[in-house]
């Protein structure tokens, strides 16, 4: 099958650089997955799992926690504000990210910071959800 370059960078390392048959992105606007030819495309990423294959029944799964991706043609980039493998990735960070996020909600009077930080927690809520898979 034909593949893509594919490189994933957290705020204190790079997750992943290698080549992939496809690669899954919680999108801000929806799921969506890349395969190699994907027309080009900048999205902004919401809390969620990125799952990378790299070849039938082999692949990757690593936590994002917003960022930006940037499609095309033969190569995928991410950038990502927080980010780590799902190995690493315990019911209680998350917790800690539910906490920070509801204190920052409680702290502000912006509503529509007030619209995305709700929305974060219900995101973060179904990351930890799907940790008990």
């Amino acid at each position: 099958m034909a593949t893509f370059h594919f490189d994933f960078v957290g705020p204190e390392r790079s997750l992943y650089s290698g080549e992939v048959e496809s690669v899954q992105l919680p999108g801000s606007e929806g799921e969506m997955t890349v395969l190699p030819g994907h027309a080009p495309v900048l999205t902004t990423l919401r809390v969620g799992v990125i799952v990378v294959t790299e070849s039938q029944g082999n692949g990757k799964r690593i936590y994002v926690r917003g960022g930006f991706a940037d499609v095309g043609p033969t190569s995928v980039t991410v950038l990502a504000e927080r980010a780590a493998p799902i190995e690493e990735l315990t019911p209680e960070s998350i917790d800690r990210d539910i906490e920070a996020a509801q204190l920052a909600h409680d702290a502000t009077e912006d509503q529509q910071k007030r619209q995305d930080l709700n929305a974060q927690i219900v995101q973060l809520q179904e990351t930890k959800a799907l940790l008990r898979l």
